[in-house]
């Protein structure tokens, strides 16, 4: 059953009730953060009164609700969706491609992609084309799916040195994505990616061939590449005040390198 359809079927004050608590705001909290009243936004909960446009959107938006969601809150309270969700390959959208192609080639030679709500890869560059060589031609089909890529066994995981804690913050992420924002379709890809085994001894000491230790700034991902140990950290960004479904559950994650090895080697694959 699709977003929308649950939505008229339930109506606006289940939906409401269920993001207030998901936010752990009490009913007068959100009303006086939304200009409304306590009173009032009980009565929308359990369907004694219908709440204007604006205050769905002013709620929404107080809540956090994405922006997917906030159509499906307009639809159970009967009203038209207000956020387009526009493919990236029309047209319209000829300047945000241009500029994440910008972006993706401006970061270069370091790893930078952008993926969707549900981390399939919709853009990236030649820093992740050099992580993915070697990876076998059944888990490059498109759609290609980030998440996938770097936990399947065939995938990045047998060069992932760290990869129990790496293996760990990813799951962590998205288990804090789906409590959010109620994906399904999220928690398809992460149950099938949780599922994928991991070999005794995965992930073990981050030995660098300088014998040192590494004063991380953060968890990094150390990684092999054809013989070459290299450690990232991870970025994530997001577009600011999206009006556009598309738009707002796109992310644009780089990849930092984290030693001065890491550096080093990446220019010097650079003509």
């Amino acid at each position: 059953m699709s977003t929308a359809t649950r939505a008229r079927q339930s109506g606006i004050g289940p939906l409401l009730r269920e993001w207030r608590e998901r936010r752990r705001v009490s009913q007068l909290e959100l009303a006086l953060r939304a200009d409304s009243s306590a009173r009032h936004l009980s009565f929308v909960e359990t369907g004694r009164s219908r709440p204007s446009e604006e205050l769905v959107l002013r709620l929404a938006e107080h809540l956090d609700v994405p922006v997917r969601e906030r159509n499906a809150l307009l639809l159970a309270a009967g009203y038209a969706p207000r956020f387009a969700e526009t493919p990236l390959d029309d047209p319209s959208m000829g300047a945000l491609r241009e500029g994440l192609d910008r972006l993706l080639h401006g970061y270069e030679p370091y790893p930078a992609l952008v993926v969707d709500a549900t981390y399939t890869v919709v853009a990236a560059n030649r820093g992740i084309a050099m992580l993915m060589e070697g990876i076998p031609e059944s888990l490059l089909t498109p759609p290609l799916n980030a998440m996938r890529l770097t936990l399947h066994p065939e995938g990045l995981a047998p060069r992932i040195r760290n990869l129990r804690e790496w293996r760990g913050h990813l799951l962590a992420q998205m288990e804090r994505q789906i409590a959010l924002d109620r994906s399904e379709a999220l928690r398809a890809v992460y149950d099938e990616v949780k599922a994928y085994p991991v070999a005794d001894g995965d992930g073990g000491d981050d030995d660098r061939e300088s014998g040192g230790a590494v004063p991380y700034f953060a968890l990094p991902m150390v990684i092999e590449h054809d013989g070459q140990v290299l450690s990232f950290v991870s970025s994530i960004s997001t577009f600011n005040t999206p009006m556009d479904v598309t738009v707002a559950e796109l992310a644009i994650e780089t990849f930092l390198p984290a030693d001065p090895a890491t550096v080093k080697y990446l220019r010097s694959l650079t003509p």
